[in-house]
């Protein structure tokens, strides 16, 4: 059988923006005004779950492809352009797969990147989005590497639902205890991210939020959502987020809660008896593209400006074909500047039609969600 990665390298590569000479000056805008402020890092496309809206096991069975270790950036290379970016304005770097714990000595480039301050000094937030299944015996050692927090995704709290959603027999159990693991180490807030599917996990909306108010965890419902073309998305699955705030509040009353940030994807709700919070992420109903400020570097250096994107710009070529840093940190400029992606406002208004099942496009195991 032949060997299949998703996206084909040579069908996502684009030229990389090139024009005059520009320094960092800590602010970087976008055709829509948007700064620059957060980067998502994939650090492996490999993760020991087959879950069915990422990775199903029919497309990531045992003959699929995954990119060699000589393809991948290494940590040197991944802390240089983590420079660069946080020179150009960059706050927040987030640490995804795949599953990024399955990347060895992940600690070691924690470290690295922990030691990057803001061009005005102050340090980096510093986060991972995890499965939670090695969570456990890392947690600590992620802690002591520099990691400010983690996220943890769990889509079900009964265990049977769970291990047929992971599709490779893993436990509730043991992400809990990775939970456990990395509250006792100090990598708080810690969140919980449940994609919400109707149809298959919609019935664990109010049991998740049972068993997470007052645990001083922030459970949050993701709409689930077309990225990719792996996982047979269908607008139908949707369960919008105002539907799951609702199921909520009729057994636990709801009040709203301000944005932290005007960049803040999730919208929040506390619990009236001021025992937590909860937070959706309508990226399918309610788009927040106008706020967006992420960028996302696969795990072998293809910079994307949409997660819902087809093509990245290649800038592992950049640092392998012996670019400086001046005239790489001047291509995030240009690349940044010229962007204007706003596919999921574009979809909501009707003023595109959504992806084809043709059109070739970014899987979320590959850049991170």
């Amino acid at each position: 059988m032949s060997r299949r990665i998703i996206p084909v390298a040579d069908v996502s590569a684009v030229p990389v923006v090139s024009g005059p000479v520009q320094t960092p000056s800590g602010v970087l805008r976008d055709t829509l005004s948007r700064p620059l402020r957060d980067l998502r890092i994939s650090v492996t496309d490999r993760c020991n779950f087959r879950c069915v809206y990422c990775m199903p096991r029919a497309v990531f069975d045992k003959d699929y492809g995954f990119l060699p270790h000589s393809a991948l950036l290494s940590f040197e290379e991944i802390e240089r352009l983590a420079r660069l970016f946080v020179a150009h304005g960059v706050e927040k770097i987030r640490l995804t797969g795949g599953e990024p714990l399955l990347r060895k000595n992940l600690e070691f480039l924690i470290e690295r990147l922990a030691r990057l301050t803001t061009p005005d000094g102050r340090p980096l937030d510093l986060t991972l989005t995890t499965n939670g299944s090695l969570l456990a015996r890392k947690a600590r050692s992620l802690k002591d590497a520099g990691l400010t927090r983690v996220t943890v995704s769990l889509d079900a709290i009964d265990d049977a639902l769970f291990r047929r959603m992971n599709d490779a027999d893993f436990a509730v159990g043991d992400v809990l205890e990775g939970i456990a693991g990395a509250q006792a180490a100090g990598l708080a807030p810690l969140k919980v991210n449940m994609v919400v599917k109707r149809g298959t996990n919609d019935t664990e909306v109010v049991p998740m939020a049972r068993h997470f108010k007052g645990s001083g965890t922030i459970l949050r419902f993701i709409e689930y959502m077309d990225v990719g073309t792996s996982n047979g998305w269908n607008m139908a699955e949707v369960l919008p987020s105002a539907e799951v705030v609702a199921r909520i509040a009729e057994h636990f009353p709801l009040v709203p809660l301000e944005a932290h940030s005007a960049a803040e994807t999730a919208q929040r709700w506390g619990y009236a008896d001021g025992s937590g919070e909860i937070g959706v992420i309508s990226s399918v109903t309610r788009a927040f593209c106008g706020s967006c400020t992420r960028a996302r570097l696969s795990t072998e250096g293809k910079l994307y400006l949409c997660l819902f994107a087809s093509a990245g710009h290649d800038l592992r070529a950049l640092m392998r074909n012996g670019s400086s840093d001046a005239e790489i940190a001047s291509a995030l400029a240009h690349i940044w500047q010229a962007r204007g992606d706003r596919y999921s406002e574009l979809r909501g208004s009707n003023a595109i039609a959504p992806h084809s099942p043709e059109e070739r496009r970014v899987e979320m195991s590959y850049i991170g969600g």
